[in-house]
Formats: C-alpha cells, structure tokens, sequence
C-alpha cells in the first residue's frame, strides 16, 4: 500500500499533525510506503499513484489559506520580531510559497478507485472555521472517494497544538488504513 500525507503548514502545527498521521499509518501498516510531504515537494503526478492521499493545511479566516494570508502571517511575525513587543513564531520554511490552493490546481483527475482525507488545523472558538471541509471538496472534484475528514485543535492562532491533538492525529491515521482494510483495499 501506497499512502501520501501532503500538508501545508505556517507555524508548524499542521505540519507535526502530518507527522502524527504518518506515524499511526505506518503503525497500522508497517508495510506500507509512507511519504510525508510538504505542498511544494508534493509533485501532483507522483501523489496520485497513492492508494490512500492525506491531505490537510492550517485554517485561515474561516477556510482554507490563501497566498494573501500566508503573506500576512510571515510579516506579522517580521513586524513582532523588529518591534519586539509580542512573542515571535517561528515560520516554517517556504510557508509563503504557493500552497494547497495552487496544488489543486495542477493535481490532476484520478479514477474511481483511488481514496482521500482531509485535515486541518483550527482554533476552537465560536465561527472560527475549518479548511478541511474545502479540502475535501476539491479532492472530490478531482475524483477521490472521501474517508475522511477531520479538525485538529491548537490552542492560539499560531498553536501550539492542544494537548493530545498529537495523539489524536496518530490514532486518526491508523484508523483510515483500517478503514480501507475492511474496505477491501
């Protein structure tokens, strides 16, 4: 079996939620080939052969991240640092390079047969949002058939992670590859 995790991250909490899941796939399935990539090192043509693909990014303004609000979060972060008032968060490298929006756009149709995920990484507070549900969508579009979808919590917009969210993703990863076990794949 063949399994992709692709994720998009700005501060690093998406990113250790990707880690997570490909832990407790590669659990689950220590015989599967699991690669966990970063949006821009997720070639589309190579993802697409996958048996299980894995997808998820942060949650920005109620959705999915765009070039706009990566952007504003690399430079609010530049303006803290110059300042020097506000606690700094460390940016993930190439966190303003395209993200899983521009991805969509080059992935290519799949056939019937070939499964998908969503995650995300939120805030837990009234209308905040997820970009797991956009995520989804645009899977389908493509041709995927969904198994899966799922919020992962952080404690401030730039995270950490809640307590056991880490667990939880691990748990979450070893559960899909179940999933499709009893599906038959």
């Amino acid at each position: 079996m063949e399994i992709a995790v692709v994720y998009e991250s700005v501060y690093g909490n998406t990113h250790e939620v990707a880690d997570a899941i490909a832990e407790g796939v590669h659990e689950a399935e220590p015989e599967a080939t699991v690669a966990c990539l970063r949006v821009g090192d997720a070639v589309p043509d190579r993802v697409r052969s996958a048996d299980l693909l894995i997808v998820g990014g942060p949650t920005h303004m109620h959705g999915m991240s765009s070039g706009m609000s990566r952007k504003m979060a690399v430079q609010g972060e530049a303006k803290k640092a110059a300042e020097g008032t506000e606690t700094v968060h460390e940016i993930e490298p190439g966190a303003e390079s395209p993200g899983l929006r521009d991805w969509f756009h080059q992935l290519p149709d799949t056939t019937k047969g070939h499964f998908a995920a969503a995650f995300d990484t939120r805030a837990e507070f009234k209308l905040a949002g997820g970009a797991a549900g956009g995520i989804a969508h645009r899977l389908h579009r493509h041709g995927y058939d969904m198994v899966g979808e799922e919020g992962f919590l952080i404690d401030q917009a730039e995270g950490p992670l809640r307590d056991g969210e880490r667990d939880r993703a691990r748990a979450w990863g070893a559960a899909l590859v179940h999933q499709l076990a009893t599906a038959g794949r």
